[in-house]
């Protein structure tokens, strides 16, 4: 029987670098990203259904009602939620599922699924950080202001996590990852199998 996969749960301020983390990771034929539902407006580049359901608030209210979201939050004025079916069906096929996630998101599925890995992305430090933010050239410096202070914010949390990860290069960090989940596979606690195996039970 196949085992089933592993819940990786990332979290990080804007400009910590999550989206190309994740990019990376899921070129690996044994990681599925989780799409986000959200209510914000896309990005130029995003395209509905690959890097996120976009939804109105009126149908992200309907998903709440009907229990379709495994967990939800509101960030910046726009609610962001992880479809429940997607995430179960792909734990079950022996996938290790990534929920890029903002902290509340993360904390409300770690109470359903405490075998979560929850992985705290941060910058190296706060001034790269408002240097990310302020080349991607999509926001106000209004709104840099104010991801900068959510996430002075968000490291409050980090105590809640299992894991922190600095993201000062790509590669260091996505291997860093990568070591993370290859530990967390071999735990006993993600074994108990073992023991029956050499006792000739199964």
């Amino acid at each position: 029987m196949k085992k089933q996969g592993l819940l990786v749960i990332i979290s990080g301020p804007s400009g910590s670098g999550k989206g190309t983390i994740v990019e990376q990771l899921t070129q690996r034929e044994n990681f599925s990203l989780s799409i986000s539902a959200t209510t914000r407006a896309p990005r130029e580049y995003e395209q509905n259904g690959v890097h996120y359901f976009f939804r109105t608030r009126e149908e992200f209210q309907r998903m709440i009602t009907q229990n379709e979201l495994l967990e939800w939050a509101e960030f910046c004025g726009n609610c962001y939620g992880t479809p429940r079916a997607y995430v179960i069906e792909q734990l079950q096929k022996g996938q290790n599922v990534i929920l890029e996630i903002e902290v509340q998101g993360a904390l409300q599925v770690k109470k359903l699924y405490p075998e979560g890995v929850l992985i705290f992305l941060v910058p190296p430090n706060l001034e790269e950080l408002g240097r990310r933010l302020t080349n991607r050239g999509t926001e106000d410096k209004e709104t840099i202001n104010r991801r900068i202070h959510r996430a002075l914010e968000e490291m409050e949390f980090v105590q809640d996590y299992d894991y922190v990860v600095i993201n000062d290069t790509v590669a260091q960090a996505t291997q860093d990852i990568l070591d993370i989940v290859h530990a967390e596979t071999m735990k006993c606690s993600r074994n108990q199998d073992i023991q029956k195996t050499f006792k000739g039970e199964i």
